[in-house]
């Protein structure tokens, strides 16, 4: 591994070390105290296992926290992202050393994303309720187009590039930048980086170390956020990540792949299930009454 990656994998392990302190420093006074529920453990296992095999686990995850009802509505953003830090992070250290591509766009792109995070956070950790809601069923939506196409093979063919140059670098940069800031909300960064980039002509398999590599980073500088402002679940999250780093770890060196396609089309219909919740309780008259006479943030 060269200088560059090093250094790299040595920012991500430090602002996650940053997250964690500030984390431990505040878990007296978070919402949701106690011991991690055997619920929020199963999850983050098998979310973490199908993160790593190129599922996500954004969506899946805030469809069973909604269905299950084990957040509220308004810290399932803040849960997410503080939540699946660690596994993300194990995620990171494994793929940017072991997939080959362009340090320049690896750094970039990663840098962009965390800034588009960072601004993200501040604006989620200020939203109403009913707001949140309304993002997140449609990051729902979002997510399980995404997921059908890529079932039906209407995404992009791979390219055979590991590097880009030109407008296709820049391209790539800006959208790493909106991309982070609407992973805040719940839109996962893995399938919509894949299609970036491929439809930038590169190698869907250069798109790991970023993709994992930005999530890393931008969680951890995000998850500073939402602690600061008390706005996730702790004991859901700390369940999370305890289990999640052990899905990491199945997937990436004992199973390695699985046929994902009858996977997905289940996550599709959950997920499309949970959309229709979360927009339905946005849009029920007492949601929109208490956004009505609610005051600004």
């Amino acid at each position: 591994m060269n200088l560059i990656r090093w250094g790299l994998l040595a920012i991500i392990l430090l602002a996650a070390a940053a997250m964690l302190l500030a984390w431990f420093r505040r878990r007296r006074s978070l919402p949701q105290q106690g011991a991690p529920s055997p619920g929020s453990l199963a999850l983050g296992f098998a979310v973490e296992f199908g993160d790593t095999l190129g599922i996500g686990s954004f969506a899946p995850t805030t469809a069973v926290l909604k269905l299950s009802r084990m957040v509220p509505d308004e810290l399932i953003p803040g849960t997410l992202i503080v939540g699946t830090m660690i596994a993300v992070v194990a995620e990171a250290v494994i793929f940017i050393d072991s997939v080959d591509v362009q340090p320049s766009l690896l750094v970039s792109m990663i840098a962009l994303a965390t800034a588009g995070a960072w601004f993200g956070a501040g604006v989620v950790a200020r939203m109403s309720r009913r707001k949140i809601q309304l993002a997140m069923g449609s990051a729902l939506l979002v997510a399980g187009a995404v997921f059908a196409a890529k079932n039906l093979a209407w995404l992009p063919a791979d390219g055979a590039a590991l590097a880009l140059e030109g407008w296709r670098f820049v391209a790539a940069d800006l959208a790493a930048l909106v991309l982070g800031a609407l992973m805040t909300v719940g839109i996962g960064m893995y399938a919509p980086t894949m299609i970036v980039l491929s439809l930038l002509g590169m190698h869907t398999l250069a798109a790991f170390p970023i993709m994992m590599g930005a999530c890393a980073l931008l969680q951890a500088v995000g998850g500073l956020k939402f602690i600061e402002t008390g706005r996730f679940a702790h004991r859901t999250a700390l369940g999370l990540s305890l289990s999640g780093v052990f899905g990491v770890l199945l997937a990436a060196y004992v199973v390695k792949s699985l046929p994902l396609e009858a996977l997905r089309w289940l996550v599709v219909a959950v997920v499309a299930y949970a959309a229709t919740m979360m927009l339905g309780s946005a849009l029920a008259p007492a949601a929109r009454t208490e956004a009505a006479v609610s005051p600004p943030p």
